[in-house]
């Protein structure tokens, strides 16, 4: 068959749109089209990498033969668009909208408050519904009417690939359970379609109606005629799709001739790993040959062609083919598909193919999974060189050389083991086989720390009645090394032996010295202390209950490793396909409307939250660019500390669609070289001689598109010189030493409490010196920054901006142009998440953008790429803790001292504020007497900034630390030391000067014991000590812990407008980042305007729009922080309300007199006819006795830790927290929820590390693991506490944005707990008596961390005691 050599078009349908395509750049993805060439721009750009979910589409393929569609779906960010000719596409806003109508995915989104800043949630609308969509495919029972056949379990799962950092899940899993089947309705949490008793009927009825006969894609009927084969060429580049071997060897033969760049691709999902560092001439799409997309079966094994995707493997291995196969082959089957269903995220295995995989594995040394478990099966492999085939086993395939581009992955065969058995072998004997996998995501969409499978061949000893190991296959993934490897040594010590706790213990100390990896020390021991692990999980077992193998389902579901976790009722012929239980969450939510100022204090649906599902909510990258747009990307320091000489562009790119390279040098006569500003201090926009950190800004790339400005920008050469400067400081004992610190203005320097030396004096015991350190965290906004500028006539700019201070960034932008403010106008409708990271960093992003457009006199955009976002973004402030404390024998701590030096980075940014935030929070516990000295250093770090509880966090968690050390000194319950050392009023006004409020106001007393009562504290704590009696490798660990939490209300204006048709128009200086700051607003204006108490204003909350900040309009707007906005832009709008009703009254009373009643709409047309001003702005400026106050809470968490691998699993959460009277409780529930998952992430999970030179290392979603739906607590209590009348307060209203975040502690106290009963168990395999109970847990508590503090060898000594060695 002769190769195509006419072009043809390129064919799709995007929410049944056609769009047919000549030319394109084969490098296009299908994410960059549709934001770029569309009209919908639901799927957002989050990553880049297929990590985090917000790009996922619904790819629709028609099947001729079979006239089926089939529907999956997929990363936009990765699909290239050649690759879907002739397929369907769907987003978010294809599924429904508010033209067409929302969809009930996107309406239960919002009535289920599952959504705060939106940008995840059109990415996780589309997951859900395409597995809706391939559930009502099986041919399952018909549901229920209003259900889909989804379960439980799967709805659940399917957005587990999906990340989303403001809400904290539980509310999302409560969308998905929603349309199962099998959802217990009681186990739904709180939402706006069913009050709280109502049965289950009702509550049905209640749910937006979803279909089942609507749910087709409704796959487009002019795509059904489309040839399949596609051949795009232009000048430089083309994309081939071959349909035949011989096709694919002539073109890998012509290559060879002509020497082009070539790719070969099946669905381009490794570009999220391997990111491409050039352009390609070529490009070869696989998934044409049909020989490479068949999966055959026959008695020898399976044959599984390289371009089948992992998904459709997962799924043919798991069919019903059993009758084929005798059992252990089937099983052996089950568990490679078990294992495979935990590689990456749904979206990514339903495209990315079984051979890629393996093709990455073995010529770039990707950490494969898939890899590890083949290699363990003997898997085979087909190769074609040239005309060549062979068949090679896996192992010789991953030891050559790295393939070439001449040779072609054709399949991979899983051997049929069961036909290698002599006919003369033992009857009795059995394969064993089993996979293990230790990650931070239990459910996959994260590399593990290591992977193994083992594939065993058993038989009973007849003399012993023990196990004989006959033959054995261990394979390991070892990163560092160059691919998966065999045990080969462990191999060869079990094979024929005679399974014994001596030969087990042989083979534990074997495997521990083959696991080595290149990675350091620290992580090298935890990888053999897993190897260990899973060879006992393994093997254990068969010693203690070598009668429990018959079934050949060694471990259960959860690799549980001792005897009575091996009661397996299963038959041989019946195997559990899904073998993880049910994820989740559940939770039971206790809050109280307020009724007292209607329709304040009502739970109402967040204000767009249906827009925000359907993707038709505006962010500023979705405004579509004007004309002449240009695209930048920052070029930035790789040096802590050097001058920049040079910067020149690679040859090729200098000319392609580069436009300019913007520096300091740009900058207009009269402008600064400022980029942000703080009360503090300022920092520049570029370096000017020298860089000072890594990540600091050195030029902006002008470009013609984004992703030609990101290449120019990578490819930039930097020529430094760094002789004759000193070294740069790059930790805070450098910086004490050389004296670089920022000055604090006493003002805000924390006052010492007390008399420390007689508080010293008044103790029966001290710890003196104890050291801590507290690490950084990244934000992980799921909108990167971004911001878009367009010049204006007479020398004006508007710039649209993702930002937490616009009225800041107006003012830079002003000064760095020198151009009057009045000149500037910064809008900002919303942001897509923002914790204090679009606070100051967002200020340069903006005025970078400004200064290019300046200068070109054209539009000029951004979004920057996720890596550098995370390169420069500073995050949360590290810092090292020296205390020494002195208390008294029953626990009563009577004097603290603390040296605090925190790590500010380059420039001061918020840092100054530190001392005072981090001792304000430490201040929750009655020291009796307490003295700091806190030092802010400057060192050649990105400079750190605000984050969600800026030092609130540290300072919270440092009194917890304080707190278990203390308790583990004096061997008292810890629960009781913070119990003695919680304030009385009296003690809280010396430690709270002028935020105490009064008595009745301090409801902690209150909290901490209503939490015991309600979430049964002692009872569990009993239940915790039994588990850890009986249980040896799990133990569990409950920990109560309280927070006091100092909040300070801020200047805040605002505005309202009335139409002629009686609807409002609602401007404040507050910024929709996602707490719900529009929907409290609006509840606060129709309160407000409901004053005047004409007819028809209970509908007054359907006429309030609240509009985009807008720094002409609405000027001296200050910043969106500090979890106070919301109510300080309520009481601005009430004022302005206010002032509107007093202008009505004399009015309505008039009218009244003339007509005997009115309405609101008559009203307020008469109200124009007599020129009545309509409009009214106000500034509210918050009283001395009203600025500052305290807010209060308390959680009880409970985790289990695996002694095996390290892994936390959090339990159960149980919350009170006080909102005084909650503005609006679905509200505050969902920012208690979100507030604490990230605490979470901050504390379990996050690691934020540099190297030596000061290089983020984890600057992707490949290495930085914020919280999914699989790492939540399963079982998450939230009670908010109406705590009645607050004077001082906005209608007795708290906040509720930041303090829960500091209530994550509690999980990992929780965890410490848990830990000192892993190593008391290790000191009594060692014949010792006693508790090590005096250690520290780093932060976060990873499970390396973990795992290194219950013992690296805990499994050799635990084996050795077991065979009574000393």
């Amino acid at each position: 068959m002769q190769l195509q050599k006419t072009p043809t078009s390129l064919v799709f349908g995007v929410n049944g749109e056609r769009f047919e395509l000549s030319h394109v750049h084969p490098s296009t993805t299908l994410l960059e089209f549709l934001r770029t060439h569309t009209r919908f721009k639901s799927a957002k750009l989050g990553c880049g990498e297929g990590g985090c979910g917000a790009c996922v589409v619904l790819i629709s393929r028609y099947d001729p033969v079979l006239e089926q569609v089939e529907d999956f779906t997929a990363s936009s960010c990765l699909t290239l668009l050649c690759s879907i000719h002739g397929c369907s596409i769907t987003t978010s806003e294809g599924i429904g909208n508010s033209k067409e109508g929302f969809h009930p995915i996107h309406e239960r989104f919002a009535g289920f408050h599952a959504t705060q800043c939106g940008f995840c949630t059109p990415g996780m609308c589309v997951s859900l519904f395409g597995t809706l969509l391939n559930a009502e495919k099986s041919d399952r029972a018909e549901p229920p009417d209003g259900f889909s056949k989804v379960t439980v379990s799967e709805a659940e799962k399917a957005i587990a690939g999906n990340l989303c950092r403001c809400t904290g899940y539980r509310p999302i899993a409560d969308v998905c359970k929603s349309f199962a089947a099998d959802v217990d309705m009681e186990d739904l949490g709180f939402n706006s379609f069913w009050k709280k008793g109502e049965n289950r009927d009702l509550k049905v009825s209640r749910l937006p109606r979803y279909d089942r006969n609507q749910l087709s894609s409704r796959f487009p009927t002019f795509l059904k005629e489309i040839k399949q084969d596609v051949f795009l060429a232009s000048e430089k580049h083309s994309w081939h799709r071959p349909i035949s071997l011989t096709q694919l060897q002539s073109l890998l033969k012509s290559n060879n001739s002509n020497g082009s760049r070539i790719k070969i691709v099946v669905s381009n999902t490794g570009m999220g790993y391997y990111k491409d560092k050039e352009d390609y001439d070529k490009y070869i799409d696989l998934r044409g040959i049909s020989e490479l997309s068949k999966i055959r079966m026959d008695r020898t094994g399976i044959d599984i062609g390289a371009a089948v995707t992992i998904s459709k493997a997962i799924e043919v291995l798991r069919e019903d083919i059993r009758g084929d196969f005798l059992s252990d082959y089937v099983m052996i089957l089950e568990k490679i598909a078990d294992h495979m269903s935990k590689v990456a995220s749904g979206f990514i295995r339903n495209t990315a193919s079984v051979g890629g995989n393996l093709v990455m594995a073995q010529r770039n040394n990707f950490p494969s999974d898939i890899a590890v478990i083949l290699l363990a099966v003997d898997a085979m492999v087909h190769i074609m060189t040239g005309t060549q085939f062979e068949w090679l086993t896996l192992e010789e395939f991953l030891e050559r050389p790295a393939l070439g581009l001449e040779s072609v992955l054709l399949s991979i065969k899983i051997p049929n083991l069961e036909l290698n058995q002599s006919e003369s072998s033992e009857p009795r004997s059995r394969f064993l086989f089993e996979t293990y996998r230790a990650s931070p995501r239990p459910l996959g969409n994260a590399l593990p720390y290591l992977n193994a499978a083992f594939m065993v061949k058993v038989s009973p000893c007849k003399d012993s009645g023990g196990t004989i190991i006959d033959t054995c296959r261990l394979s390991f993934g070892v990163y560092g090394s160059k691919h998966a490897i065999r045990g080969n040594k462990v191999e060869e010590l079990l094979s024929g032996k005679l399974l014994s706790t001596s030969v087990l213990y042989d083979a534990v100390d074997l495997i521990t010295s083959t696991i080595a990896s290149q990675d350091d020390k620290a992580i090298t021991a935890y990888r053999s202390s897993l190897a260990a692990g899973f060879i006992f999980q393994f093997f254990n077992p068969l010693i203690d209950s070598p009668e429990r193998i018959s079934n050949g389902y060694l471990n259960g579901y959860n690799n549980h490793p001792f005897a009575q976790d091996f009661e397996l009722k299963v038959s041989q012929k019946q195997i559990p396909h899904d073998k993880v239980p049910t994820l989740l969450t559940s939770g039971k939510q206790v809050l109280e409307a307020g009724c007292e100022h209607l329709p304040v204090g009502e739970p109402i649906v967040k204000s767009g939250a249906a827009l925000q599902a359907s993707g038709e909510a505006v962010f500023v990258d979705d405004i579509p660019s004007p004309p002449n747009c240009l695209h930048g990307a920052y070029i930035y320091s790789a040096k802590p500390l050097a001058r920049v000489r040079s910067i020149k562009l690679t040859p090729e790119l200098q000319m392609d669609r580069v436009r300019d390279v913007i520096s300091s040098k740009d900058i207009p006569n009269g402008g600064e070289n400022i980029g942000s500003k703080t009360i503090f201090g300022i920092e520049p926009l570029f370096a000017e001689e020298e860089a000072r950190c890594v990540g600091e800004r050195l030029a902006f790339v002008v470009a013609d598109t984004q992703k030609v400005a990101d290449m120019a920008a990578n490819s930039a050469v930097v020529d430094y010189d760094t002789e004759n400067l000193e070294p740069p400081i790059l930790s805070v004992e450098d910086a004490v030493e050389r004296s670089s610190f920022f000055e604090v203005p006493s003002v805000v320097y924390p006052k010492e409490v007390g008399d420390i030396s007689k508080g010293m004096a008044e103790a029966d015991q001290k710890i003196l010196s104890a050291e801590m350190k507290l690490g950084s965290q990244y934000y992980f906004y799921m909108e990167p920054q971004t911001a878009l500028a367009v010049p204006d006539e007479d020398n004006c700019i508007t710039v649209y901006s993702s930002n937490q201070c616009p009225e800041s960034t107006h003012s830079i932008i002003a000064r760095c142009l020198g151009i009057p403010e009045s000149n500037v106008r910064v809008i900002t409708r919303r942001v897509g998440g923002g914790f204090g990271g679009k606070s100051i960093k967002a200020m340069p992003v903006a005025t970078s953008c400004a200064l290019a457009a300046h200068k070109l006199q054209r539009p000029v955009r951004i979004y920057l790429n996720r890596k550098t976002d995370m390169i420069m973004a500073g995050g949360r402030h590290p810092m090292k803790i020296t205390y020494s404390v002195g208390f008294r024998n029953d626990g009563k701590i009577t004097a603290l001292k603390l040296q605090i030096l925190v790590n500010a980075g380059i420039y001061v940014d918020i840092s100054a504020i530190m001392p005072h935030n981090v001792v304000s929070a430490l201040k929750k516990y009655d020291w009796g007497t307490l003295a700091c000295d806190v030092k802010v250093c400057r060192t050649n770090h990105p400079s750190r900034s605000a984050m969600r509880g800026p030092g609130e966090v540290q300072g919270s968690f440092i009194a917890e630390a304080i707190i278990e050390n203390v308790a583990a000194t004096l061997s008292k319950d810890v629960d009781s030391v913070r119990s003695i050392n919680l304030h009385t009023y009296n003690s809280l006004q010396s430690f709270y000067e002028y935020s105490h409020g009064e008595p009745n106001e301090y409801t902690l007393p209150m909290i901490w014991n209503e939490l015991a009562v309600s979430a049964n504290y002692d009872q569990r704590t009993k239940m915790v000590q039994e588990f850890n009696r009986i249980n040896t490798w799990k133990k569990r660990g409950i920990s109560r812990v309280p927070v006091v939490f100092q909040l300070m209300q801020r200047p805040t204006p605002g505005k309202v407008s009335i139409f002629s048709d009686g609807s409002v128009v609602v401007e404040v200086g507050g910024i929709e980042v996602g707490q719900g700051l529009w929907t409290k607003v609006k509840q606060m204006a129709a309160y407000a305007l409901g004053a005047i108490q004409c007819d028809g204003i209970g509908g007054l909350l359907d006429k309030i729009r609240v509009i985009q900040s807008d720094t002409v309009s609405l000027i001296q707007g200050g910043f969106t922080a500090g979890s106070t906005t919301s109510e300080s832009s309520c009481e601005a709008v009430r004022l302005c309300c206010n002032i509107l009703v007093e202008r009505l009254k004399p009015l309505k009373e008039n009218l009244q007199k003339e007509m005997g009643s009115i309405n609101w709409e008559t009203l307020i047309l008469q109200a124009y006819m007599q020129a009545v001003n309509l409009s009214a702005s106000s500034f509210y400026v918050p009283s001395m006795s009203s600025m500052s106050y305290l807010n209060y809470g308390a959680a009880i968490s409970e985790v289990e830790i695996d002694l095996l691998n390290g892994e936390t699993r959090f339990l159960q959460t149980d919350i009170i927290y006080d909102c005084g009277q909650s503005l609006n409780p679905a509200v505050d529930l969902g920012q208690i929820e979100g507030a604490f998952v990230q605490g979470l992430g901050y504390f379990m999970l996050e690691e934020y590390q540099t190297n030596l030179d000061g290089l983020v290392l984890q600057d992707g979603t490949w290495n930085y693991k914020i919280p999914t739906i699989d790492t939540i607590p399963l079982q998450f209590n939230v009670q908010i506490l109406n705590s009645g009348h607050h004077q001082h307060r906005v209608l007795s209203s708290k906040a509720s944005g930041e303090p829960p975040l500091l209530l994550a502690a509690s999980i990992h106290c929780a965890t410490r707990a848990a830990v000192k009963e892993a190593r008391k168990q290790l000191l009594s395999w060692s014949n010792q008596e006693g508790e090590d109970s005096i250690f520290q847990l780093g932060v976060p508590a990873t499970m390396p961390v973990v795992k290194a503090l219950c013992g690296f060898d805990n499994v050799e000594r635990y084996l050795k005691w077991k065979m009574g060695r000393t």
